[in-house]
């Protein structure tokens, strides 16, 4: 099987810096991983990808290998996540992501709706990230 994490001119978590600065004022939010790439490479390769400043603050993925995949799969993503948010016993968080899909009722609040092929490199979605970020988390 081939596959590339670089794509149509685009690589793998090429915002990454400008989540670096949105996150700067919050030392205590941790990142949980919701990529696809996780399954496909591996927890330890999709989080070598990121930079030093947000490889520090993963502290794990939704999906993990002692979950059933295929139950896994059939879940949306929003469920995915607020499945693992309410596991690790979290309140205050945000989610990024390109996809809506399960996104309903309280944890709406919680995600930034991205365009799939621009992520973070709109203004107006690091402007939602900060508004959420303010209002989930204490900044230093």
């Amino acid at each position: 099987m081939h596959f590339s994490v670089d794509q149509a001119g685009h690589s793998l978590f090429e915002n990454s810096g400008i989540l670096v600065e949105a996150l700067a004022p919050y030392p205590e939010v941790a990142i949980v991983l919701s990529t696809s790439w996780v399954r496909v490479l591996s927890y330890s390769q999709a989080k070598a990808y990121l930079p030093d400043a947000l490889r520090s603050r993963v502290i794990g993925a939704t999906f993990h290998s002692a979950m059933n995949k295929f139950e896994f799969d059939a879940m949306t993503r929003g469920a995915q996540v607020l499945a693992d948010a309410t596991r690790r016993e979290v309140t205050g968080w945000v989610a990024l992501d390109d996809d809506d899909e399960g996104w309903i009722g309280p944890a709406s609040k919680h995600l930034v709706l991205t365009n799939g092929h621009k992520g973070l490199s709109e203004p107006e979605t690091v402007a939602e990230l900060s508004d959420k970020l303010r209002e989930q988390c204490k900044p230093r």
